[in-house]
């Protein structure tokens, strides 16, 4: 009955809405999914995407992921093959129509449910994406094992759960929904919720959170997805890592890594002295608690077995990648002493940086390894050590790998 519905609603307010057209200008990039990311977290930074790789979108929505991957995988000129699956065919033509703007011939479209991918044939697949399904289903558990049957030993997935915290309000939203015209049409009840929201009171809870703007900014498909949904469910950090449990994986990090550290939010000692006991993710889940504007768990898994190879370690062959800015660019306005901010979901991060930042990223050219970088550097500061070196490394990794923009590879095996 559940999934009739969903299939209903999505088939009626195909979500995110997204126009073909756009295609032509842009292409919306993001995280699961970014390659570079994937490497880091997954393949521990060895794959070789210019050799076959076969993807999963599972859930495949309008496209975002499925596009993403695709065109990342025919730039790296390989054999890449990214296999689309979703049980809304208005969704599934939307995605269609946005490959041939670009010209993509390496996606396969697959109509029908996730619960019914190893039913289905299409192998097994060395990633699979999967962000804001999971938690739409009767058994979250239940679709993960079925995801976990086509993915190869040496594979590893890309997922995205609803967080509780940051939706504070929405599921007060959907339960005054439900009683009011959870047997009303669609568009009737889209009528409805709007109706609600210019009625909601200064105390109301949603009404309240600064973190949530589907229902503002994604039109009707947003507002219906955020608010009217048949089956939604919310996690916290220590129920995520239970789901992945189930089906005998691991998660190999949350992103943004630093969201997840309370030391990117505490600075007096005597705080972060009480936190010293916890492992990482009691330390993961904390930062949960205290920061309370996660909306979302984007995070990365693998099998168990593998979960102690899958990270890339920042070795001597290791080289970096800056993702989303120009590390020898910004290199140049370096100054030591300085800070980098960022602001996600209206919290700011104040970070210190080492002060061989800007000699260290100048050389980042995602062409050459650390080793490289270092002797570089010796050339111009013949006392530079190299436990010096690696020390302001590590921390500067910290930083911007915490913020996601920067990233490892290693040579393949």
């Amino acid at each position: 009955m559940t999934k009739d519905r969903v299939r209903s609603q999505y088939e009626a307010y195909p979500y995110p809405a997204r126009d073909p057209r756009d295609e032509k200008t842009r292409l919306i990039v993001g995280s699961p999914g970014h390659l570079a990311e994937v490497n880091h977290y997954v393949f521990g930074g060895r794959r070789d995407f210019s050799k076959p790789f076969r993807v999963l979108v599972a859930g495949g929505g309008t496209g975002d992921a499925t596009i993403m991957l695709a065109q990342q995988l025919a730039d790296a000129g390989g054999g890449g093959e990214v296999v689309y699956l979703d049980m809304s065919r208005a969704s599934r033509e939307l995605c269609e129509e946005r490959a041939k703007v670009r010209g993509l011939t390496n996606v396969r479209f697959e109509t029908g449910s996730l619960l019914d991918v190893a039913e289905m044939g299409l192998g097994t697949f060395d990633y699979v994406d999967c962000c804001g399904v999971l938690h739409h289903l009767d058994s979250p558990e239940a679709g993960l094992a079925a995801l976990r049957s086509v993915l190869s030993d040496d594979g590893g997935m890309g997922l995205m759960l609803y967080g509780e915290l940051g939706r504070t309000g929405v599921y007060h939203m959907q339960d005054m929904m439900h009683m009011m015209a959870g047997d009303a049409e669609e568009a009737e009840q889209v009528v409805l919720a709007k109706k609600l929201l210019g009625a909601l009171p200064d105390t109301n809870w949603l009404k309240r959170n600064p973190f949530v703007g589907d229902h503002l900014e994604g039109g009707d498909a947003g507002l219906y997805d955020l608010l009217l949904h048949s089956r939604d469910r919310a996690y916290r950090v220590p129920e995520v890592l239970d789901l992945a449990e189930s089906a005998g994986m691991a998660v190999t990090a949350f992103l943004e890594p630093l969201r997840y550290d309370p030391a990117a939010y505490l600075a007096d000692p005597r705080l972060t002295k009480g936190l010293d006991g916890l492992g990482r993710w009691q330390r993961a889940a904390f930062a949960e608690l205290l920061a309370g504007n996660m909306r979302k768990h984007i995070f990365y898994l693998v099998p168990k077995e593998r979960s102690d190879k899958a990270v890339t370690e920042a070795a001597g062959d290791a080289v970096p990648h800056f993702h989303d800015m120009d590390g020898p660019e910004w290199a140049k306005g370096f100054r030591p002493g300085a800070v980098i901010t960022a602001t996600i979901d209206a919290h700011t991060f104040r970070l210190p940086l080492p002060r061989l930042t800007g000699a260290m990223a100048a050389r980042m050219d995602g062409v050459r390894s650390l080793d490289e970088v270092f002797a570089d550097m010796k050339e111009s500061n013949a006392s530079l050590e190299r436990d010096t070196f690696d020390a302001q490394f590590a921390e500067l990794f910290r930083v911007l790998n915490g913020l996601g923009r920067l990233f490892l590879s290693r040579p393949p095996n």
